[in-house]
Formats: structure tokens, C-alpha cells, sequence
């Protein structure tokens, strides 16, 4: 686990070890164990080493036996036995015993489909000097970021986009075009980036440079095919011996080792299966809040004590307070990205807090994806049988539901919330449904919000284009992987966790186990309105009823509540008509309305708040160049 970077001059000229090493700096929490960097003429890799596997002889870049093959690589790979046994008996021979040395013989073996026999998570970087040729890539899921930024001279690439901001000539600059996906998702899709110049390479994609010339192209695709042969006691079967195989292959480790643990079922599902994998207890991290209503909302931790009580682990816990909001300059810089989700909050300081025993931690994350867990699935199950009722009453209804309150932060204001969204969708086809559930804003709110459309692009649409047509359920879960999951989940995963130089797994998001639940009918893998139905059958001898069964909670903060009580000054300063007229993006009007509505629950504005407020901070770092402490001090002087 490290931070990877690179340079390839497309002007020919020698790449310069201090650019690499400028890059290399910025990114140090990544890889504060060691660093290393290869330059042949005009391309250079380099790296940020986090050592996790063969500590003393993994250094990168690794090279093959005649160093003419060179890679840096940022991840694990998981079946790196299985493969090193392979080619060693077909002649290879190997350095060290680092994971990512299989990757240099097996490119050797089988050129550019080698991707295809990685099991495991990563980007990378590969020189093949011979024929001069770069090639860098992206892991199937994308739990692994990459970024790249291309001019006339050069082409460079970096697993965070502050490194590339490390290069000469390279400015932060707003990209406007991608405002109103950003404000309609809350984050920002690849390939676009918030930064002007600079774009993500999407997940399951090689780039290659040779002879000047770049291609890019996608290795993988989610397979659009369901499999109606199997009877659901053998999908249950299926699902949970490969479930059990992806969390015992991600436990290897030369360093500890331990697991986020919230009490939800895909939590608590990993902490069960490497229970039983371990002769020792399992260290556990939860993180919960006490305050009032919506704090309690949001706090886990009794459902954590459970499971770890169920599976004797070493369990330890962290409360969240308001006072978080200094972290937010830290934590923006850290993500190179705003966004609306307030899970990387959490994040961060349950990493912060596990990485004081261990440097290698087991996520849940990935399970509502792959087994159909978010209330968006049902759309269509609660649609058919609400068309079902007299015109007259869905007349009513709908009319009704736009008068309703909405707080997600209180049980009753939240089940109305819901209840409106419902009713708002459901005269809309599956994908706009889908979208409807999906959005911090619609696409009219954006544009009464925005000052200058400037178009951009529509990441949803374009996901849809790309999914199968199996069924609307598939459809959903697909375009989450391609979209909400990368971008949103994965990314706030690794940033976060890497911040304080933790190595984060995901071991729901093995490529095996994403195929075979993506080939499991709609009817079976949710069942009556019964979300993750074949994942908790999978799990039903594992775990009790009332954590399979208990109402899901998503790991963010009760920051909507906050931002009406402790954190309104906050709000106030940072979204004030005179900061919105100075930056020149959006009406001032139209967020002032909004914030009014927040406050008197006409709507539940807190992602499009908050995504309004991490934008601001955002600027104030990357956009004003001013430190992020600097900033801090600033919003805690609000607070004063």
C-alpha cells in the first residue's frame, strides 16, 4: 500500500528526479515507510511506500531479472501466491517476496491481459523499456484512485491529484463544467475532477503511452447476465462460501491487523468470517455520537458492542462531538475533492483511532452495492403496488407529500422524508426514479442555484448507457458500482484511511464475489421487500435477527442537525450572500432559500448544504492557497 506517481514527457526531454520527488513529498502520509523512484530518459515512476507485505525486500519500483520490466504499484495483490507458484515453475524468478512483483512476470507472460488474473485492489505503473512503453491501470472496482493530467509536453499521473498540482506550470483551477453533477450527485464522477486540466481514470481501465501515441480502454465490465438455473438455497450456498473466501484471502498480513465494526450486516459480517479465520481476537474500531435525538439516530454503538461481544473481539470506541468542524480544512485537503457525504468525517477518525494498534483494517464497505441494501431498491416494489390504489387517492397523496416536513435527523420527520421522496417518483420511469432517490439536488433546483450553466456532464446517463438491461434491480446495483461507489464510498475510504497511513480492504468488492452476486435474480436477492434477502440467508447461522434485520443506518454524521443548532454561525459565514457574490458560482437567493427551508424542515437540505459548505473550504485551500490549519482556525473563530 503506498502512493504511486509518474511522468512521461511526450516532448522527449529527461524527466526530472525533483518534479518526482515534489510529487513524492506532498503525498508522504501514504507511504511514510520509504520511497523510490526509477527514471529512464523521458518516463519516470515513483512511489510512497506503506509496508504491509515482505517489510525488508518489498521496495519499489521493482524491476525483473534483466531490468528491462519496471513497476510501482499502490494496493494488494491477493492471490499473489497462487500466481507466484504458477511462474515459478514456468522459469521465473523472483527478488522478493512482495505481492507486486507476480505483476512484472505475469506482464512478461501475457502482456496487458495479465490485469485479468489479479485478484485484489491497486494502481499501478509499468516501464517496459524495450519498447519503450508506458502502461498504468486501474483496479476492476476502483477501490484504488488514480489520477492523470495530459498537456502538449506531458503526460503525468498520481494516486491523488495534489500531487500533480506538485508539477511546474500546474495551477489549481475550478473546472465549472462539472458544478451541476457535482451539486446533483455531491461529488464529483470520473473521469472529471474538481481540478481544471486534471481527470480520474476510471475504474477497470489501462492507459498506455508508446511511441507518443495514448490509448485508453476499459478491461472489465460488470456482467450484464443473470443466472435463473439456481434454486435460492444453492445462490446461499454460493454466496456464502465465496464470502467466506474473499475475507480469508484479504486477511494476510505481515503487520496486524483489525476491522471497522458499525453492527451493520456487512460489518459484522467481516468481523464474523475473520473470527473464524484467527487464533487470536479480532481488533475491532467503532464510532458513535450521544447528544440528543438525532444523535442517537445515528449512534451504533450498541449494535457494535453486540457483535462484539458475539465474537469475543478487542473492541474499542470513539464518540464524535460538533467540535469536529476544525478537522474540515485537514480532511478537504486530504480528499483533493469536496463532497456532500459526511462519511469521511467518520472515517477519519475511526482510522485515526485503529491506527494507533494496527496498520491494516477490514471495511463492510461495498455490501449495499453488490446485495441490493439501499431503500432506492424498493422503488419499483412500492411503485407497482401504489399504481395499484384508485386515481383519486394517488392524486391526494402526491399533493399531499409536497406539504410534508423533512429532517432525516428525527425518526417521525424522517419517515415523512422518505415519504415524500417516494411520492414525488412515482409517475417516473426506473432510472429517473432512481435518480430522484439518488440526487442532492434536482436538475431544476441546480439551475435556479447555479449563476452560469455551463453544461458539463451527466455521470448517471452515461452509467445508464453503459449497464445491461437485465432487469431494473441489476440496472440500479450496476450503475452504483460505476458511479456512487467508486467516486463517493471507495474514494473517501482510501483518502481517509491513508491520511494517518492505514491500509483499508474491502473485502465484499472481491471481483469473484461482485460477479456472483451480480448473476443472482432480482426475486431472490431481494425478496418481498426484504433488502440483502440472499446475503442474510448467506449469513443467518453467523449472525442474529436483530442485527440482520435492524433498520439501516448510513455511516455519516448527524451534521444536518448540527448545522441548525452548534453549527449555524458556521453556515451563516461560509454561505453569506457577501462569499457567494465573491466567488461568482451561484445565486445567492437560491442558497439563502434553501438554508431557511433547512432550518424550518420545510426540506431536508443537509447533503446539498453540506456540499455547498466543503465547496467553500475547498476554495479557500486549494483555489486561495491558504493553509488548511490557517482555515481551521478561521471556521473555529465562527464558532467562538
Amino acid at each position: 500500500m503506498c502512493g504511486i506517481h509518474g511522468l512521461y514527457r511526450l516532448d522527449g526531454q529527461r524527466v526530472s528526479s525533483e518534479a518526482l520527488s515534489a510529487m513524492g513529498n506532498i503525498t508522504r502520509h501514504r507511504g511514510p515507510d520509504d520511497e523510490g523512484m526509477h527514471i529512464d530518459g523521458a518516463c519516470g515512476i515513483a512511489m510512497r511506500r506503506l509496508s504491509i507485505i515482505d517489510l525488508a525486500g518489498g521496495h519499489q519500483p521493482l524491476s525483473n531479472q534483466d531490468d528491462t520490466l519496471w513497476l510501482v504499484c499502490n494496493g494488494e495483490i491477493y492471490n499473489y501466491r497462487e500466481l507466484r507458484t504458477e511462474l515459478l515453475a514456468k522459469g521465473y524468478t523472483f527478488k522478493t517476496g512482495s505481492d507486486c512483483e507476480v505483476m512484472l512476470h505475469l506482464y512478461a507472460e501475457e502482456g496487458d491481459a495479465f490485469v485479468q488474473r489479479l485478484n485484489g485492489m491497486f494502481d499501478f505503473a509499468l516501464w517496459d523499456a524495450r519498447r519503450r512503453r508506458l502502461l498504468i491501470g486501474r483496479d476492476r472496482i476502483g477501490v484504488k484512485p488514480l489520477y492523470v493530467l495530459q498537456d502538449s509536453q506531458r503526460l503525468a499521473f498520481a494516486t491523488e491529484a495534489k500531487a500533480l498540482l506538485a508539477l511546474p506550470g500546474v495551477t489549481a483551477e475550478l473546472d465549472r463544467s462539472v458544478l451541476a453533477s457535482y451539486l446533483q450527485l455531491g461529488y464529483v464522477a470520473a473521469p472529471n475532477c474538481i481540478f481544471k486540466g486534471i481527470r480520474k481514470l476510471p475504474p477497470a481501465t489501462l492507459l498506455a503511452i508508446e511511441n507518443n501515441q495514448v490509448r485508453e480502454w476499459r478491461y472489465w465490465q460488470l456482467p450484464d447476465r443473470v443466472d435463473a438455473m439456481m434454486s435460492e438455497t444453492e445462490w446461499v450456498s454460493s454466496v456464502r462460501a465465496q464470502l467466506e473466501k474473499s475475507v480469508s484471502m484479504q486477511m494476510v498480513s505481515d503487520v496486524p491487523i483489525g476491522a471497522f465494526l458499525s453492527g451493520g450486516v456487512d460489518s459484522s459480517a467481516v468481523v464474523g468470517m475473520m473470527a473464524k479465520h484467527s487464533d487470536q481476537p479480532i481488533r475491532t474500531y467503532a464510532i458513535g455520537f450521544e447528544g440528543g435525538e438525532a444523535e442517537t439516530l445515528y449512534n451504533e454503538l450498541p449494535y457494535a458492542r453486540q457483535v462484539a461481544k458475539l465474537f469475543g473481539t478487542q473492541h474499542r470506541e470513539i464518540l464524535v462531538k460538533p467540535d469536529v468542524v476544525g478537522l474540515l480544512p485537514k480532511l478537504i485537503w486530504h480528499m483533493d475533492e469536496p463532497m456532500a457525504d459526511t462519511a469521511f468525517i467518520t472515517t477519519f477518525l475511526v482510522s485515526e483511532f485503529a491506527r494507533q494498534d494496527v496498520k491494516v483494517i477490514l471495511s463492510g464497505a461495498g455490501g449495499d452495492e453488490i446485495a441490493a441494501g439501499y431503500r432506492r431498491y424498493l422503488g419499483g416494489h412500492y411503485a407497482e403496488r401504489f399504481q395499484a390504489l384508485p386515481a383519486w387517492l394517488r392524486r391526494s397523496a402526491s399533493y399531499a407529500a409536497k406539504h410534508l416536513p423533512a429532517d432525516r435527523h428525527s425518526g417521525l420527520l424522517n419517515t415523512l422524508r422518505l415519504a415524500k421522496s417516494f411520492l414525488a417518483s412515482t409517475e417516473l420511469g426506473p432510472d429517473e426514479r432512481y435518480r430522484s432517490y439518488l440526487q442532492v439536488l434536482g436538475r431544476e433546483a441546480v439551475a435556479t442555484m447555479l449563476l452560469h450553466d455551463q453544461g458539463g456532464p451527466d455521470p448517471l446517463q452515461a452509467a445508464f448507457g453503459r449497464v445491461g438491461n437485465s432487469d431494473d434491480l441489476h440496472r440500479m446495483c450496476a450503475v452504483d458500482l460505476e458511479t456512487q461507489l467508486p467516486d463517493d464510498i471507495l474514494m473517501l475510504t482510501d483518502k481517509m484511511s491513508m491520511a494517518v497511513s492505514l491500509e483499508c480492504r474491502v473485502p465484499l468488492l472481491d471481483h469473484e464475489l461482485v460477479e456472483l452476486m451480480a448473476a443472482i435474480p432480482a426475486h431472490i436477492k431481494v425478496r418481498d421487500g426484504r433488502l440483502k434477502h440472499i446475503l442474510k440467508q448467506a449469513l443467518a447461522d453467523l449472525l442474529p435477527s436483530e442485527i440482520l434485520d435492524r433498520k439501516k443506518r448510513g455511516f455519516g454524521t448527524p451534521m444536518g442537525a448540527w448545522l441548525k443548532r452548534e453549527l449555524a454561525p458556521l453556515l451563516q459565514r461560509l454561505l453569506s450572500p457577501e462569499v457567494i457574490r465573491t466567488r461568482g458560482l451561484f445565486r445567492s437567493d437560491a442558497i439563502q432559500q434553501l438554508m431557511a427551508d433547512h432550518a424550518a424542515n420545510r426540506v431536508d437540505g443537509t447533503e446539498a448544504l453540506i456540499a455547498l459548505l466543503n465547496l467553500e473550504v475547498w476554495s479557500r485551500i486549494y483555489l486561495d492557497r491558504r493553509d488548511p490549519a490557517d482555515v481551521a482556525d478561521e471556521l473555529k473563530s465562527y464558532l467562538a
